[in-house]
């Protein structure tokens, strides 16, 4: 990922109501949730939402799709996984002492296997 591209996305994220929709989307899976439903889970105004989800769509951080009548959105985790891979770069000047715990957030995250994400 490149700085603009990191910039972008910490920008897209450092709002409360924005950062609130990602961590849903990302929680939803790939499955992802109607524009209808996240309006209505967080308690925001249709055009509220939409435009968060626009500014989250051009950091590359959600998608949509199309599913009938409803606009479904996912989070984009590949993208995700980049801004984190961009974050811990280099990490740490390879101090494991450091380096370490950032390893255990990973492991615990629930996701995978033993996780329920």
């Amino acid at each position: 990922m490149e700085m603009k591209q990191a910039v972008a996305a910490l920008s897209a994220l450092a709002h409360d109501a924005r950062l609130a929709v990602f961590h849903m989307l990302v929680q939803a899976g790939r499955e992802g949730l109607a524009a209808g439903e996240i309006a209505r889970r967080l308690g925001v105004p249709p055009n509220t939402l939409s435009s968060n989800l626009n500014i989250l769509s051009h950091a590359n951080l959600v998608e949509s799709r199309r599913e009938g009548r409803s606009v479904i959105y996912t989070a984009r985790y590949e993208n995700m996984t980049e801004l984190l891979e961009f974050m811990i770069q280099d990490c740490c000047a390879g101090s494991p002492e450091i380096c370490a715990p950032l390893a255990d957030v990973a492991l615990r995250s629930r996701c995978g296997p033993t996780g329920t994400a």
